[in-house]
């Protein structure tokens, strides 16, 4: 059986609690190829059941439900499954799993982490933001999970006066800081006007780059390995076609 839910927190937990009985079973967010013969569900949020599901698993390990978060936002297609087991697995021990390298849930669970973990790490140098003509700052980005919302507090206090927008482009859901409120919302595509001092920037950071660049000794290799180049495309000081 397949169970498909709606990729929140509190639906992982409702269809977690449904298809813990069944061995076979299988969590789905996302649209699925069934094979021949699967039978599906999809599972409507239980709130009363979740909150106790929550609090089974955070008296088994504190550090549980904040696991549960991240695995959730990652853009893997296996998440699901990913934090079926690991979560299944620690049911069965009833203690904090965490560390039991030797057991293959618990590690595919901890590598999703931290690719997480390592991303959310690399945005917050990697990110650049635009002046648009209203002041307010936007940037677009395109990460591999859904982090947006976790880089707002670190943004929020680096820029406490400027009102910004953090755009995952792929999700089209954007992160906005008001000034003083934080929220994510739909967005399929932003229409902004770049301020004049913007755009003087811009050029000048592509004439630095153009200037120090030596074409003969790129060294493609190397910057690849220090900026991962699915991260280029919003640079604004990218100079070097793919």
């Amino acid at each position: 059986m397949t169970y498909f839910y709606d990729g929140t927190k509190e639906s992982f937990l409702t269809a977690f609690v449904l298809s813990y009985g069944d061995e076979d079973a299988r969590l789905a967010s996302s649209p699925t190829q069934l094979t021949l013969g699967q039978q599906s569900v999809f599972v409507r949020t239980d709130l009363k059941q979740a909150e106790k599901a929550e609090k089974r698993f955070l008296s088994f390990d504190p550090d549980s439900i904040n696991e549960l978060g991240l695995l959730l936002r990652s853009g893997e297609h296996a998440r699901d499954m990913i934090a079926l087991r690991y979560f299944r697995y620690l049911c069965k021990q009833k203690r904090p799993v965490g560390r039991n390298f030797a057991e293959p849930c618990v590690v595919e669970a901890a590598e999703c982490i931290r690719r997480i973990t390592t991303e959310l790490h690399r945005m917050k140098g990697f990110i650049r933001f635009m002046e648009c003509e209203s002041g307010a700052l936007y940037a677009p980005f395109a990460p591999d999970n859904d982090i947006s919302d976790l880089l707002a507090p670190h943004f929020r206090a680096r820029l406490p006066e400027f009102p910004f927008l953090i755009h995952d482009v792929p999700r089209k859901k954007a992160t906005v800081y008001d000034g003083i409120n934080t929220f994510t919302a739909p967005l399929e595509r932003a229409g902004i006007v770049l301020s004049a001092d913007e755009t003087g920037w811009q050029s000048l950071w592509k004439r630095y780059y153009k200037s120090v660049n030596i074409p003969s000794r790129e060294r493609l290799k190397q910057m690849r390995g220090y900026m991962p180049v699915r991260y280029w495309k919003y640079l604004p000081e990218k100079f070097t076609p793919l």
